[in-house]
Parts: C-alpha cells; sequence; structure tokens
C-alpha cells in the first residue's frame, strides 16, 4: 500500500535525500521548503505522515504541528520532527506537543526509514483495532463484516464492504487509485482502473441517499466524506 508522506524542509539537498530514501521503500512522497506551504499542503493533502523541520521560513515547525492539531482534519496525522536542533528541550518540547518521533542532523536514512515505518505501522494498526465504524447514520462492522444504513442491512460483495471500510477509516483523504487497487486486488496497474471504478459505482449504489459520502478527487482517486448532522 503506497502511503503518502510529506516532507517539510528548507534543505533542498536534505528533502531530496529524504524522498529518496522513503520512495525506494515504496512510499509516495512531496516535499515542501516553506513554513507557510507546508502547512497548505498538510491542509490540502491530508498526508499519511509528515516529517518537519522546524527551522523553518515562513513558519518554524513546532507552529505547524500546533495548527495540525487544532484542526480535527488533521489532528489525527502523526508527524515526526526532523531537525538540528538536538537540545533536549527542543526535544522535550516537540514530544510534549505529541510529535510520535524526533530525530536529529546528520541522521541515518536507512534509521529514518526505520522510524517512518514504525509509526506508520502504529498509526494502521490503531484504525484497524477498531472494530466498529460509524459516520452518521453509516455503520460497518469488521468482526460480522456487515454494513448498515440507518439500522438497515446492506447488500455488499466482498470488494465493496473492503472499500466502504478503507475510506470511513480515512475520511477527507483523498485515497489514491493504487492504493485501492492494492486494497481490492493486492496488486496495481492499469489494468484494474476500470474495475475499481465498477466496484465504486455499485458501492454509490447500494448507499442511496448517502452516495455522495463517496466522493471523486479527478485524476487521483476517491474519498469518503463524513456525514453531517444535517444530513440524518
Amino acid at each position: 500500500m503506497r502511503m503518502h508522506i510529506l516532507i517539510v524542509e528548507d534543505d533542498e539537498d536534505i528533502a531530496e535525500l529524504v524522498a529518496l530514501s522513503l520512495e525506494r521503500r515504496g512510499w509516495r512522497t512531496t516535499a515542501v521548503h516553506n513554513g507557510a506551504e507546508g502547512l497548505e499542503k498538510i491542509r490540502t493533502l491530508r498526508p499519511d505522515l509528515v516529517i518537519l523541520d522546524i527551522m523553518l521560513p515562513g513558519m518554524d515547525g513546532m507552529s505547524i504541528f500546533r495548527a495540525m492539531k487544532e484542526s480535527s482534519l488533521t489532528a489525527s496525522i502523526p508527524a515526526l520532527f526532523l531537525t538540528a536542533r538536538a537540545q533536549l528541550d527542543d526535544r522535550l518540547e516537540g514530544l510534549k506537543l505529541g510529535a510520535d518521533d524526533y530525530i536529529t542532523k546528520p541522521f541515518s536514512p536507512r534509521e529514518l526509514v526505520l522510524r517512518v515505518n514504525n509509526i506508520l505501522t502504529r498509526a494502521n494498526a490503531g484504525a484497524s483495532a477498531q472494530l466498529v465504524v460509524q459516520s452518521g447514520a453509516i455503520v460497518v462492522d469488521k468482526n460480522k463484516l456487515s454494513a448498515y444504513i440507518a439500522g438497515q442491512s446492506l447488500d455488499l460483495t466482498t470488494a465493496e464492504f473492503k472499500l466502504l471500510v478503507y475510506l470511513m477509516e480515512r475520511p477527507d483523504k483523498v485515497q489514491d487509485r493504487y492504493e485501492l487497487q492494492n486494497v481490492l486486488f493486492g496488486y496495481a496497474d492499469t489494468t484494474q482502473s476500470r474495475a475499481l471504478d465498477t466496484h465504486v459505482k455499485r458501492l454509490r449504489q447500494k448507499l442511496g441517499d448517502y452516495a455522495s459520502c463517496i466522493c471523486t478527487e479527478r485524476g487521483v482517486g476517491y474519498y469518503f466524506k463524513p456525514v453531517s448532522s444535517s444530513d440524518l
């Protein structure tokens, strides 16, 4: 599954090294070199992990992290601080704010990859541990492999159920087509694109009045829009 990692680092050489190391592991990356742009990308891309430098032009990493935690849309995104500021007080401050890890420069790319993998594994385990996922009237029970709308059972295929669960567990986060193909078929290639679209179309039909919860990000993939109170 190709997780998406955002790198916010003003040193372009370091950002390139980090991106190369992570992409070799199979993850997707996006790199920006300005703090304000980094926060904008966090809000629009909603990556699976953010790697933050602290000393950044425009907005420092600590301020970016605080802003992330203030929004319900980005508060759950894990973050790793990667910085030259090695003083104990700085490290404690980052961890006190709730950062998932802290690495100082110079760093080992192998260690960085290992720590990133550990963070992503913990994050995915947390999502998988939740057996019942609910958004308004839509409820999925992973233990019973069942889905309901307002208490009425939905007749979903295995692929439709997997698709609905995966998207609901990641509300408002666009999942690209290759990730979703991996979820449904165990691999991804262009021959599966039409099959993915067919499953999405059928799932929307079965959701009925809630079909609009499955949204399309043109040219990228799909995402789940949570049910608001006005939709109930």
